[in-house]
């Protein structure tokens, strides 16, 4: 049996990796390109002309945008993982159990 939890959390966490990488992604992906081909990185904005800025720091953003988008991916990746392998429903103490089968209250009276 699987803990449904634990897969509903990987979905969750594996859909707003993609989700960041496609909405944000397209800012990091030429830091790479512009350092190894030009030598030179500019930061682009839609109101003022391009201003020419360190590689090292746009390689820098870009890397840390990356690994955050493997974070999100993987940890959804372990919680997929952990809840197909997962039993932890299973393991309820039968003095925990509610519903037919289950213990009944003392203060219950039935008809």
């Amino acid at each position: 049996m699987s803990d449904m939890r634990f897969i509903i959390i990987g979905v969750v966490l594996v859909f707003v990796g993609f989700i960041i990488l496609g909405t944000f992604g397209y800012n990091y992906q030429a830091a790479t390109l512009e350092s190894n081909e030009f030598g030179t990185c500019y930061e682009y904005s839609k109101n003022n002309p391009p201003l020419e800025i360190s590689c090292s720091s746009k390689i820098f953003d870009q890397t840390l945008f990356f690994t955050l988008v493997i974070g999100f991916v993987g940890a959804g990746i372990i919680a997929l993982v952990k809840g197909v392998k997962g039993d932890w429903d299973n393991k309820v103490k039968p003095e925990d159990m509610v519903g037919p089968g289950g213990k009944q209250d003392d203060n219950f009276e039935r008809d």
